[in-house]
């Protein structure tokens, strides 16, 4: 439930009041004025006068989407504009600012790609493409599917060309901007998806410019109780703290100019979600937070960094490991700073950043600033530092390669782009420094160094000392990893004590990789016994066309990946088989002929109108309404794949596709299966509710009924029963019934309970 500001504390003012200003354009400005304000910004830092190319740009995108309106009812040009000017205020190249405004016609427009490639060369077309989402899935594939395909998409193209993704964070960003006008469960979808993925990618780029903002917005959309209580009490405080703030700011100022430092100095508040995150990961109270502001010093030259550095130490008490350099060890993201946390002549703790100003703008616009006054080019990475920036990206590349299962490739992306993870520096014998996740282990730190390092690690030694391999690696640690050709390869209980991504995907892809081929033999020979135990002949079905539908189902990229995920038990082949059939029973035209049932159907068909509506909700192949009704062991809900099967004396249940009864199913029982589709509700008619069941897997607490329930009411569901069983390990499994509109309903919920604390997985019950 959102928090009940008062009236005279409008959330609309509540941002300017705390001193947050969202750039860009104020809403439902004409066109043309933002396309003036778009030049403007241009000119700003542009050498070139020649607008030609962003002018011919606007006036394609306008006519291309002349009819189009914004759930804000605006023209739907003022979106790409306004991403045009985002992307101009980062200073962006005008070949990357052309398809910003373009970003959307391929898309959403009759404006095909070859078009505007003719129109603005190969170097817009191909970055308009980057950010175009992918039209031709499956209609099969989930919404998790259908990101990480969209994703998978998005890195390949950020390869060939990085401006791709600064297009789409400038497009995310303006979208946040702009959410209060789409629907409350949208808001939050999109607001977690840029949470965990485009907020991450911002920071991994280094430009803080755009992932401050998505942070907090994200922040603002997910937890709205949280930002508002948070705006409220730091701006409670404003006058005060911005008193405190100038005379830091004054005497900081004065004592840099008594020493010879000639530098900026101002004072900002931290922006919500890093308070927010230092909450959670502290467990702390915002009382508890002392660094809530910070003062930064911007001079010259990395000499007068540490000279400023000294200066302040001389003037403030610094607390004790509270200092960070970030300029001799950058973060990953090439962020250079000095960071201190001060006590005042109050007692009031605060920090201080120290920077030059090259390192000002690294911080603020990151990879983006390597296209400043760039007149033309292919967009290549550059050499150097901004090349470091990307080695997360080749990671993400390898993974997208080694992995076909979609879902499996988008938790490990966002289990990599963690935006909660804190990190330590370590270093290794040479003096390299190694950035991990807080929590580290030795096995993290051999795998950061390469996949064979991991992979034949007997032991390591830290600050000269021989640890265990769960040894929690602590700041300025030197780590040593003890390799041996004889090692066996990694443990499975290696997963369970490394913390990085990279760890658990290397030691999973190399347990993948060892035992594939017998997974893959095993896959085979589990399919061909089961065809052979159900009367299948399997080379009638093992076909090309039929193994296609299996993949795109299950989201497979090759029919191998198939076969070893039967052999390791992540598919039941009776499952895979099954889909076969039906997809060459559909081929064929295949007639049901069990005479002694099916005659009476093909009686009434000829009586019957097939579209006739059904009161059941089900429309059956040739019959309207004859005693259909729904299995108890598989429990169906529209948006399920379902078939009917012809019961002597009692009618047709419906069932899933993939509930074990139909699958177990002996061949001369199967020509009792008929098609069965769910009917399209008349108008919004979506008040029929189904009933469904669903198996929780958690780890056992006090709370957590309460938690479940919670859920439940929140939407409005009527439990119908629950039962709960724990095993001596702790572990419950909560079986559920309830009743439902539809599958997507279904989705949202489960996905709703997998957040609980404690929630393992969930599944379905399919018989």
């Amino acid at each position: 439930m959102e928090k009940n500001i008062p009236e005279d504390f409008e959330r609309e003012n509540l941002e300017k009041l705390i001193g947050i200003d969202r750039e860009g354009p104020a809403d439902f400005t004409s066109p043309e004025g933002l396309y003036h304000e778009l030049v403007e910004t241009i000119r700003r830092y542009h050498p070139s006068d020649d607008i030609s190319m962003i002018e011919k740009a606007f006036r394609i995108a306008d006519e291309a989407h002349k009819d189009q309106r914004r759930k804000s009812g605006e023209p739907y040009i003022i979106h790409p504009l306004c991403v045009a000017i985002i992307l101009a205020d980062l200073e962006m190249d005008k070949e990357t600012i052309a398809a910003g405004i373009l970003h959307d016609v391929v898309e959403d427009t009759i404006m095909s790609l070859d078009e505007l490639k003719a129109e603005f060369g190969g170097e817009v077309a191909l970055l308009v493409d980057g950010v175009t989402k992918l039209t031709q899935i499956s209609w099969s594939m989930d919404k998790m599917e259908i990101q990480a395909e969209n994703l998978r998409k998005m890195f390949l193209a950020m390869a060939k060309d990085i401006r791709v993704i600064i297009i789409k964070l400038s497009d995310r960003l303006h979208n946040m901007r702009t959410l209060q006008y789409m629907k409350p469960e949208k808001q939050k979808e999109k607001a977690r998806e840029t949470m965990e993925i485009y907020a991450p990618i911002a920071n991994r780029l280094g430009i803080s410019k755009i992932k401050i903002e998505l942070d907090d917005l994200s922040l603002k959309y997910l937890e709205p109780d949280v930002y508002f209580d948070l705006a409220e009490k730091i701006s409670l405080k404003k006058d005060a703290r911005e008193i405190f703030v100038k005379s830091i700011v004054d005497e900081v100022h004065d004592h840099l100019k008594t020493a010879g430092i000639d530098g900026r100095v101002d004072g900002r508040v931290k922006h919500f979600f890093s308070i927010y995150k230092k909450m959670v990961n502290q467990n702390k109270t915002l009382d508890q937070i002392y660094d809530l502001f910070a003062v930064r010093i911007i001079v010259d030259s990395v000499k007068d960094c540490y000279g400023a550095l000294g200066v302040i130490h001389e003037m403030y008490k610094p607390i004790p490991g509270r200092f960070k350099d970030y300029i001799a060890m950058p973060k990953p993201n090439m962020y250079q700073s000095l960071h201190t946390t001060l006590i005042g002549s109050n007692g009031q703790p605060f920090e201080i950043q120290i920077r030059t100003y090259e390192m000002h703008r690294t911080a603020e616009y990151g990879i983006a600033a390597h296209w400043k006054y760039k007149e033309s080019g292919s967009g290549q990475v550059a050499e150097g530092k901004e090349e470091e920036k990307l080695s997360w990206l080749r990671q993400i590349l390898e993974w997208q390669k080694d992995m076909s299962d979609n879902k499996e490739f988008l938790n490990v992306v966002k289990g990599d782009l963690d935006m909660f993870s804190d990190s330590v520096y370590c270093f290794t014998p040479s003096g390299d420094v190694k950035n991990l996740p807080s929590g580290s282990t030795p096995i993290d730190f051999a795998y950061s160094i390469h996949s064979a390092v991991g992979n034949k690690m007997v032991g390591a030694r830290v600050n000269g000392q021989l640890v265990t391999i769960n040894y929690v690696i602590q700041n300025g640690d030197q780590v040593e990893i003890i390799t041996s050709q004889n090692s066996r390869g990694p443990s499975r209980d290696w997963l369970n004590i490394v913390k990085s991504t990279q760890a658990k995907t290397k030691i999973g892809q190399w347990f993948k990789t060892e035992l594939k081929e017998d997974n893959i033999l095993r896959g085979r020979e589990m399919v061909e016994r089961y065809c052979k135990t159900k009367g299948i002949t399997f080379s009638d079905i093992n076909k090309p066309e039929y193994q296609e539908k299996v993949m795109k189902r299950y989201a497979f990229r090759d029919w191998e990946s198939v076969l070893a995920s039967i052999g390791h038990g992540g598919l039941k082949e009776g499952q895979v088989i099954n889909k076969m059939v039906d997809e060459r029973n559909k081929k064929l035209k295949k007639e049901v002929t069990d005479t002694s049932i099916l005659n009476d159907i093909e009686d009434m068909s000829s009586k019957l109108p097939v579209k006739k509506r059904s009161s059941s909700g089900i429309v059956v192949k040739g019959i309207h309404d004859l005693a259909v009704r729904f299995s108890r062991c598989c429990s169906p809900v529209p948006g399920d794949e379902i078939v009917g099967f012809v019961t002597r004396g009692r009618g047709i249940s419906i069932h899933r596709t993939d509930c074990v009864n139909i699958l177990a199913l002996p061949e001369d029982e199967r020509n009792r299966m008929i098609d069965a589709e769910w009917q399209e509700p008349e108008g919004n008619n979506t008040k029929e509710r189904y009933s469904t069941e669903i198996n929780i897997f958690a780890k056992n607490r006090i709370g957590m009924f309460v938690d479940i329930s919670k859920v439940f009411s929140e939407r409005q569901i009527d439990i119908t029963s629950m039962n709960s069983r724990t095993n001596k390990q702790g572990n419950a499994t909560i079986t559920m019934t309830f009743d439902i509109h539809g599958v997507e309903e279904l989705g949202k919920l489960i996905d709703k309970l997998r957040q609980i604390e404690g929630v393992i997985d969930i599944e379905r019950t399919a018989g």
